[in-house]
């Protein structure tokens, strides 16, 4: 017995000595990564599954050292930034940590060269931090729509992280926040532009304060061939270079199990998932019926056949009013499949989809990838004229440019069919929280987006996003409550779909959208920010003659130690 235990011990202090927790979404270390890809620095780099453990990151930032002379200035100013960060899991040091419990010299928090924390701690099994996240944010808003709406909001949270014996890794973010002033019509703009605020009940039903969290443990084998995770996170999916069409970054994080593999030019990643039971609308949206339950589960397959070309392949179901079942927990089965065999007698109770996207690098620095959602597909009907919305596809097309002056230009192209993300019982569609788990655009609408990223310095950036889209909207009801027709623009509602009439694209009430968004994120000392946004939109209801201007503008400083 003491033998097998002795194993044991040996394959968990001989594992990954790096960060074993995930690396959040939005950590700007994922556009560098990406921006290395590109460039061919690190040519094997995987952008379409995120978050990353810290292992991951440190290895790819290793390669990026090995190819220092390579980058710009600007790029080896920016990692510098990410060495401090990262600095135990690459060199096994904190000579640049600083953490405020424990030292007496307080001006260290406003130290430009050190990596601040509210406390920091290792040893030869054990790596902890702890940090305090603040933010207040001036929000504003002026147009036909919005209306004239000002808001101020603050909110505090601490995260606690660190690695146990190099293979169990934990985090746990905690925060609340608190409106500061702003009346119930402010709290409705707030959440409107927001997903984060639109996502969080207490935001609403308190109209004081509110709170939220995101935590997980995770479990990383040598080499990280292997990892197992519970918690609650935001996952991205798909090789999107602006938003993606498998899963995105427009909803809230939600609680799942999950389970990654990799082995050399193969990444696959499952989980299920526990999302919010988005409620059933009966036409005319008077009355809300709560779900008792509804789950996500996905995988997602990447090859990388070459630098210069990978491919991925995505499933998904979304299971309504079933707490859970064994037939979509097994990670090596064809999920559509095993949904169809779940012996109910409705086998559209739930909402399948697949997906395929790829990515190509022709030449240096630029990029291009293409992306298809299948929602519903019968073969037999495939090109019948009457097929009654019967196959149902979302398909995207994208171009990514990386100049040696660090700017970005992305341009992308995305078309859904109607009811494309709804389904026709209005449970089961890919939204949470109300929020969409895909792309941000409506069924039946398409869209031209075009991104300029610019790294002026690596402590400020610029982002300019022009969306225009194109959507056929309406539903049409009879006198006596009947739908006669649903044009399939409402993700929220898909009723109708099979059985009342064949939808083009953009029939319905044709609704033209414009948006131009500035984004300004200033560091001027490390861990200290100054952000901006800026939005200007144009609401073109083509089939009335009416137009609406909004504009609205965020004001933040934040603040991470």
């Amino acid at each position: 017995m003491k033998k097998y235990l002795f194993i044991v011990y040996l394959f968990i202090c001989n594992a990954v000595s790096a960060q074993v927790e995930l690396i959040g979404i939005s950590n700007p270390v994922y556009d560098f990564l990406k921006r290395m890809q590109i460039t061919g620095v690190i040519p094997d780099y995987n952008s379409s599954l995120i978050p990353k453990s810290g292992y991951e990151i440190v290895e790819n930032l290793k390669l990026i050292k090995d190819s220092f002379n390579l980058l710009s200035k600007t790029d080896k100013k920016m990692f510098s930034d990410f060495e401090k960060e990262f600095e135990y899991d690459m060199y096994k040091s904190k000579k640049l940590q600083y953490s405020v419990i424990g030292n007496e010299n307080f001006s260290n928090i406003f130290n430009n060269d050190r990596q601040k924390h509210l406390f920091f701690y290792f040893d030869s099994n054990f790596v902890f931090s702890a940090d305090i996240k603040g933010a207040l944010s001036q929000r504003n808003s002026d147009g036909d729509s919005l209306k004239n709406n000002s808001i101020l909001l603050g909110d505090v949270g601490i995260d606690f992280s660190g690695t146990l014996f190099n293979s169990v890794g934990f985090f746990l973010n905690l925060k609340n926040g608190n409106i500061v002033s702003g009346n119930d019509s402010d709290i409705s703009f707030a959440a409107y532009t927001d997903p984060s605020l639109r996502g969080n009940p207490n935001f609403y039903f308190d109209k004081k304060n509110y709170n939220s969290f995101e935590g997980h443990l995770r479990y990383q084998t040598n080499s990280n061939w292997l990892s197992l995770t519970f918690g609650r996170a935001s996952l991205l999916n798909g090789k999107s270079f602006i938003d993606n069409l498998f899963l995105s970054d427009n909803s809230v994080p939600f609680d799942f199990g999950k389970i990654d593999l990799q082995y050399k030019s193969l990444s696959y990643s499952f989980f299920y998932g526990s999302i919010k039971g988005d409620t059933t609308e009966i036409f005319p949206f008077t009355k809300q019926i709560p779900l008792n339950s509804k789950n996500i589960v996905s995988h997602y397959l990447n090859i990388n056949f070459s630098p210069k070309f990978r491919m991925g392949l995505w499933e998904s179901v979304i299971i309504s009013n079933q707490p859970f079942s064994f037939t979509y927990l097994n990670p090596v089965s064809f999920l559509t499949s095993a949904d169809l065999s779940t012996g109910k007698d409705n086998t559209t109770e739930n909402n399948s989809l697949i997906g395929i996207d790829m990515e190509i690098l022709p030449f240096k620095n630029i990029s291009f990838q293409s992306s298809l959602l299948i929602d519903d597909l019968t073969f037999g009907t495939l090109f019948d004229d009457d097929s009654l919305n019967e196959n149902k596809f979302g398909w995207q097309f994208g171009l990514l440019w990386e100049n040696s002056l660090n700017m970005k230009t992305a341009v992308e192209f995305t078309h859904l069919d109607p009811f494309v993300y709804s389904h026709r019982s209005n449970k089961s569609t890919f939204t949470h929280y109300e929020l969409p788990l895909g792309h941000s655009l409506p069924p039946n609408s398409d869209e031209i987006a075009v991104e300029f990223d610019y790294d002026i310095t690596n402590r400020l950036n610029v982002n300019f996003l022009f969306r225009h889209q194109r959507s056929g909207e309406g539903i049409i009801v009879d006198s006596a409550g009947v739908i006669k027709a649903n044009y399939g623009g409402n993700i929220y509602f898909g009723e109708g779909d099979a059985y009342l009439r064949t939808n083009n694209f953009l029939d319905g009430n044709r609704v033209n959208r414009d948006f131009y968004t500035v984004n300004v994120l200033w560091e001027p000392i490390k861990q200290y920010f100054v952000e901006g946004k800026f939005q200007y939109s144009v609401i073109d209801n083509v089939s009335t003659g009416k137009k609406f201007y909004d504009k609205y503008y965020f004001a933040s400083l934040k603040i991470n130690l």
